[in-house]
């Protein structure tokens, strides 16, 4: 018999470490080759590891709640073979382990984290490759307690402290002591708890670990992002007639259902295509124009979180292809099988707030993205029409749409006529387009 390392795997451009939620078998128990053995948890989605290996678990390296980083063993199997347990690691964790670009990534700040006599105090947390990078740039413990993590639970992440890095020549010098006052207050990520007076009968519900996520990112969203929202009020009877008449056939040819969905983001990527600028994100001073028309679909799950799965390239798939894409992800989504890349890359998202029999709303615009369409419920209501003979007043498929924008860089206009151009693609669309 010979021992096998199981590795944390790489989960996509950006995620260097995961929190262990739970452990599905114990220490003793066999498991068999693709049976997941742990649910883990990224600041991005919740996912299952599986074993590449038949064999028994030995022990748990890494137990409920602590944090291993990608290519770190979590733990160690006994499987059939011979050879001593380091020959067994190295010939099985060529395939199990992440890509050379990415051992590289985590290798080296682990030998320079190694190797350096700079200690930072154990209240500070901070992953080899940030610990490595303040090293590297010289950053006191001082300065790193004066960063806001956007990591889980307020940890430093890479981003964080490049962004710092980047920026120190800004930076007010921290200070040993608590002062009075700033020269240049910086705004905190989140608001400070306020405390709440709690009567008898009244139930404490913490947070989970997804709620307090969403909630920094939406606290800071609002902070860096100036909103302005938009409405318009259109008339997609000519939708809802197509749809009527292919959801069946659809369904019967493909096994999916067909919603509204994909008509939407149909309407959405031409209007993208009509104006790009609304395909961005703000860097500093700098604006960088997404090549990529990458979707984002907000999701309730069924435990009343949100999460927003992403249709990538969206602009190169059939109203078909979206269906299925859509589909797939909302499946997914809420039966926790999102991959974390699942939930990257978005440039641009849609929310859907009339499935819960809203009209209208107006969504916080993810970072880095600078608009969100928000899109509401369809209801059958008397309109007013222009025909030949006059005008006359019908029951119509009317719906609101509301576009929230990032005024830093997407003014009225911008924001106002790429609404317009959904709208239009929406009114007009073909009841004899092909599905």
């Amino acid at each position: 018999m010979a021992e096998y390392k199981l590795l944390l795997p790489s989960m996509g451009e950006g995620v260097m470490e995961a929190t262990i939620i739970t452990w599905l078998f114990n220490e003793g128990d066999n498991v068999k080759e693709d049976d997941s053995v742990v649910e883990i948890a990224t600041d991005k989605v919740d996912s299952d590891v599986p074993t590449p290996v038949s064999g028994k678990i030995v022990k748990i390296l890494k137990q409920k709640d602590e944090v291993a980083k990608v290519g770190e063993p979590i733990a160690i199997l006994e499987i059939e073979g011979e050879g001593t347990a380091s020959e067994e690691v190295s010939s099985e964790t060529s395939a199990a382990a992440p890509d050379t670009e990415t051992l590289k990534t985590i290798e080296e700040p682990l030998k320079t984290a190694a190797s350096s006599t700079t200690e930072f105090s154990g209240d500070l947390y901070l992953s080899p490759l940030v610990k490595s990078i303040a090293q590297q740039e010289n950053i006191s413990e001082a300065e790193l307690k004066s960063i806001k993590g956007s990591g889980l639970e307020g940890r430093i992440t890479k981003e964080d402290i490049l962004g710092y890095v980047s920026n120190r020549g800004n930076q007010p010098a921290p200070q040993a002591a608590p002062v009075q006052a700033a020269s240049t207050p910086q705004p905190a990520v989140s608001a400070p708890a306020a405390t709440v007076p709690v009567s008898a009968g009244d139930e404490i519900i913490p947070m989970d670990r997804m709620r307090k996520i969403i909630a920094e990112n939406m606290v800071k969203a609002k902070q860096i992002a100036p909103h302005v929202t938009s409405f318009i009020e259109t008339d997609v009877t000519n939708v809802v007639k197509w749809r009527n008449k292919n959801k069946a056939i659809f369904e019967k040819r493909e096994g999916e259902k067909l919603t509204f969905m994909p008509i939407f983001v149909k309407a959405v990527v031409k209007a993208i295509q009509d104006f790009p600028m609304i395909n961005v994100s703000v860097s500093g001073e700098n604006i960088i124009k997404k090549k990529n028309i990458n979707i984002g679909m907000a999701t309730a799950l069924p435990d009343g979180n949100l999460i927003v799965p992403v249709i990538k390239n969206a602009d190169q798939l059939s109203l078909s292809g979206l269906a299925k894409a859509i589909n797939d992800l909302a499946y997914r989504a809420r039966n926790k099988k999102l991959r974390p890349e699942d939930t990257q890359g978005a440039t641009y998202t849609i929310s859907n707030v009339g499935s819960f029999g809203n009209l209208m709303g107006t969504p916080i615009i993810p970072q880095p993205q600078v608009a969100i369409l928000a899109i509401g419920a369809i209801v059958k209501k008397p309109a007013v029409l222009e025909t030949k003979d006059g005008d006359v007043i019908a029951i119509r498929n009317l719906m609101f749409m509301s576009h929230s924008y990032d005024h830093r860089v997407v003014d009225g206009s911008l924001g106002g006529m790429m609404l317009k151009h959904v709208h239009d693609y929406l009114e007009n669309w073909d009841i004899n387009t092909e599905i």
